[in-house]
């Protein structure tokens, strides 16, 4: 029984605790909702309500005079809220996400959620920002049970298929542009030495490896010569396939390689020439061993060899 409701806990099977509560952090019943509200006690993930107002809070688009705002001044002034933001809260720990709501709804308008690394860095945050003020208005934080914001975030809206808009119940969350991402968040990037340095070559397994002191010097060249080969072949009328000399008796420099079908064929065949000869060599060896077993008499006729028993 324990383990039947350990595995329904926060989905729409659990009729005790309410599942948009355990995946958003917020309901839109509020206090009202049948189902329980549990917010947990410690987590590394805070939510500060209704902290982001956007400057087109009443109607999208349009400022509070009924006059149209450029888009990119939205942005902005959304992007400097978010570096302001993002500097506070560095100070208490390192960041792992800090997300913003864009949608309309009470219970979820302006909403900012920030997942720090650890829970200690979650907790001194909560405790210094407990009763400050942001621009005029306090600031409402908490802990959040929102661990995983791909199960909280609404992928139509990520497509741009979402057609609630604004009230939808998922996040519809605001983002910020890449120089600004790689600005604030490049700064948790480890730093290696050269050596140490991540490579596309360093997650590959052994057999896919290039050996050797300069491995990957020489795949590259390989590479190279092997692009000039194909150029080489295709521009020359006169060239016939594995010959490395050219019509007027000059050595290329560039070897022709053949093709994987090729290479796969000539592979096949010298692994079948070294299967026969290890089974020839292992039937020489079995009539040598019978042979000092039994007893052997030399007698030749013909060039035959008779055996006695």
């Amino acid at each position: 029984m324990a383990e039947h409701l350990a595995s329904i806990f926060g989905t729409e099977k659990d009729r005790v605790n309410c599942p948009f509560y355990f995946k958003i952090g917020a309901c839109r019943h509020g206090d009202r909702c049948s189902r329980l509200h549990t917010k947990p006690s410690i987590s590394p993930t805070l939510l500060l309500s209704n902290m982001y107002q956007r400057p087109d809070m009443i109607t999208p688009g349009v400022d509070a005079q009924g006059m149209p705002i450029d888009p990119r001044k939205i942005q902005m002034h959304f992007e400097d809220f978010y570096e302001d933001l993002f500097e506070e809260l560095n100070k208490y720990g390192q960041i792992e996400s800090l997300n913003v709501c864009d949608n309309l709804a009470d219970h979820m308008v302006g909403n900012v959620y920030v997942q720090f690394r650890e829970e200690e860095h979650a907790s001194k945050a909560l405790k210094n920002l407990t009763g400050r003020f942001y621009a005029g208005r306090p600031i409402i934080v908490d802990f959040s049970p929102v661990t995983d914001f791909r199960e909280a975030t609404c992928r139509q809206y990520e497509e741009n298929t979402c057609n609630r808009g604004g009230y939808c119940n998922f996040m519809h969350l605001k983002r910020i542009g890449r120089e600004l991402r790689r600005q604030l968040f490049g700064r948790y990037r480890p730093r290696h030495s050269r050596s140490r340095s991540r490579s596309p070559y360093r997650h590959r397994s052994y057999e896919e490896r290039p050996h050797g002191g300069h491995s990957r010097r020489n795949e590259e060249r390989e590479r190279y010569y092997e692009s000039r080969s194909r150029r080489h072949r295709n521009n020359s009328p006169g060239h016939k396939r594995g010959r490395s000399r050219s019509p007027g008796g000059r050595v290329n420099r560039s070897p022709v390689r053949d093709g994987s079908e090729e290479r796969r064929a000539r592979i096949e065949q010298w692994n079948m020439e070294r299967e026969q000869q290890e089974n020839a060599h292992k039937v020489n060896t079995d009539y040598g061993n019978r042979n000092h077993e039994r007893g052997y008499s030399g007698n030749m006729h013909n060039g035959n060899q008779d055996y006695e028993n």
